[in-house]
């Protein structure tokens, strides 16, 4: 007989991994839980997340409980009668009593190898610093942050130019093998885990406004790494001070390329112009070249119109001055 799991997640990453599970018949998903629908959108509908979507899709009963401070939550789970929690990308901190109901143990599909980038945001903090590496690790659930005994673990490359959305989905799908390969040995009693080294830990914060904010005084590699992690979500920006239009404008970008020659020298934040219709920009050891900018409420273009329109028909090789106000 499968064994009965409860599921918790949210976001696409959270339904791949359901959906990899459902598509096994490994077990039988008793429930699911997400967070609350919220807003989104310029509209500011309600819009169910990914993973109610897909549980609704397949009847599956779907609980958004706010917190599980309240016992009658707790109570409801325990209802559910659960062997394995299976947890990816939840979003809520779960207590020791939701931890200690499913007989054969919490367990948690995780974007990184643990115990490096412990928390929220794993794949855009492994991104924004440069790392070539990551994976996904299947552990024990705790009640530290990401603190519990490994089970399994594999690593994937990051590609150079890889953004955290393409990264995300190669995850999701490296955590659905192994969340059905993990249910299938735990409801077997074969599973054999290893304690995490602590001294080696590293955290992944929630990504912030400040984080998503380009500063043209760094490196272009850094540079380079922060608007790959941003993309497409939240989206990396930068501020321009627009010539002789007495206005600021703020501008999100896709990842572009940089080269380490800059003649002649130019202090960081100065645009270069334009060339092979991307617009070069300064920073602090060569120039960073971006083909495509959204201006604030507009949609996204090409460089080459962005110059037309808003840099008064800038023209390759003109420099019509810095961007400076690098707040949002």
């Amino acid at each position: 007989m499968p064994p009965r799991i409860v599921f918790m997640g949210t976001p696409d990453f959270a339904a791949a991994i359901l959906g990899a599970v459902i598509a096994s018949r490994s077990a039988d998903v008793a429930g699911v839980y997400c967070q609350p629908d919220r807003p989104c959108g310029r509209g500011h509908k309600c819009a169910p997340p990914p993973v109610k979507a897909l549980a609704q899709q397949h009847g599956l009963p779907v609980f958004q409980p706010l917190t599980f401070k309240d016992p009658e939550a707790v109570a409801a789970l325990a209802a559910l009668s659960p062997d394995i929690l299976l947890v990816a990308a939840y979003g809520l901190i779960l207590p020791q009593a939701v931890l200690d109901i499913p007989r054969l143990g919490p367990w948690n599909v995780h974007a990184s190898l643990l115990p490096r980038h412990r928390g929220a945001a794993p794949i855009e903090r492994a991104i924004l610093a440069g790392e070539t590496q990551t994976g996904v690790t299947i552990m024990r659930m705790e009640r530290g942050l990401d603190t519990g005994p490994m089970f399994l673990a594999r690593e994937i490359p990051i590609g150079p130019d890889e953004t955290s959305g393409s990264l995300r989905d190669r995850l999701a799908g490296l955590g659905g093998v192994m969340a059905v390969e993990a249910v299938e040995h735990i409801a077997q009693g074969r599973v054999s885990t290893t304690p995490q080294d602590n001294a080696l830990a590293t955290y992944a914060p929630k990504i912030t406004k400040d984080d998503a904010m380009i500063r043209w005084d760094e490196p272009a590699a850094q540079i380079h790494n922060r608007i790959r992690a941003m993309s497409p979500r939240p989206g990396a920006f930068f501020v321009l001070e627009l010539p002789d239009a007495n206005r600021r404008i703020r501008l999100q970008t896709l990842p572009g390329t940089f080269t380490h020659i800059m003649t002649p020298p130019t202090p960081p934040g100065c645009i270069q112009g334009l060339s092979h219709d991307m617009l070069s920009i300064a920073c602090a050891d060569g120039i960073y070249s971006i083909a495509s900018l959204k201006p604030e409420g507009k949609n996204w273009m090409d460089a080459a119109s962005f110059a037309r329109g808003y840099l008064n028909k800038l023209t390759p090789g003109s420099a019509p001055g810095c961007i400076s106000g690098q707040t949002g």
